[in-house]
């Protein structure tokens, strides 16, 4: 009965202490994962920055931004982010078809999530012309 008790205090002691390190990798917090460009004019490229902060304990380092198309162009913060320091990305899109669009960009990273998806989206509208 003694090692049944024994053992019992082992784990529970080894589940507490492996408990406390759970959020020491590093995580995105996004100010927005989504940006609305709204209307836009055909054309006219849009640009928008999406910016997070590491709120894990470790360094937070992205290796790939990747846009689902074409039509959008990434840029990203190739530096580590340091806890509690902000990143950013910024997605350029080109706005060549007329109509709604939504735009999916795949974020590869060290972080507990290690594959992370942003959006943009919105409407692009006809240029009108003065003659």
């Amino acid at each position: 009965m003694k090692k049944l008790i024994l053992l019992f205090a082992v784990v529970l002691g080894f589940t507490a202490l492996t408990s406390m390190n759970v959020d020491t990798e590093p995580q995105f917090k996004f100010e927005k994962e989504t940006y609305d460009f709204g209307k836009v004019k055909q054309g006219t490229p849009v640009t928008a920055t999406l910016k997070f902060t590491n709120v894990g304990d470790k360094p937070l380092i992205l290796s790939a931004v990747e846009p689902t198309c074409g039509c959008t162009v990434a840029e990203f913060t190739k530096t580590p982010i340091k806890k509690g320091a902000t990143g950013s990305i910024t997605l350029t899109y080109n706005a060549a078809a007329i109509g709604q669009f939504t735009k999916e960009t795949t974020i590869r990273s060290n972080a507990t999530e290690a594959i992370k998806k942003v959006y943009i989206k919105g409407e692009v509208v006809a240029s009108v012309t003065s003659k």
